[in-house]
C-alpha cells in the first residue's frame, strides 16, 4: 500500500468533499481517499493505492472536480 497527501484548495463543503473522492477512486489503483476539509485553507487529500499513482493523474481528478492541488 502507498499513500500520498495532496493539498486542495477551494473545497468548503461535504458537496466538495464528495466531488473530489469520486473523481479520485475512479483512478486505476485507487483503493480509498480521506479529506481531512479545511474551510478557508488547503484541504489534506490522502489517496491510498496498491502502487504509487501517478501525480499528474491525481491532478487531472482534482482538476476534473473543480478544484486545484496546491504545493505543500
Amino acid at each position: 500500500m502507498t499513500t500520498e497527501t495532496l493539498l486542495v484548495e477551494g473545497m468548503t463543503c461535504a458537496h466538495c468533499v464528495m466531488s473530489v473522492t469520486e473523481e479520485l477512486t475512479e483512478l486505476d489503483g485507487v483503493s480509498g481517499v480521506d479529506v481531512r476539509l479545511v474551510v478557508g485553507g488547503s484541504s489534506e487529500v490522502t489517496v491510498t493505492s496498491a502502487a504509487p499513482v501517478d501525480t499528474d493523474a491525481l491532478r487531472a481528478a482534482v482538476a476534473e472536480a473543480g478544484y486545484e492541488v496546491v504545493p505543500s
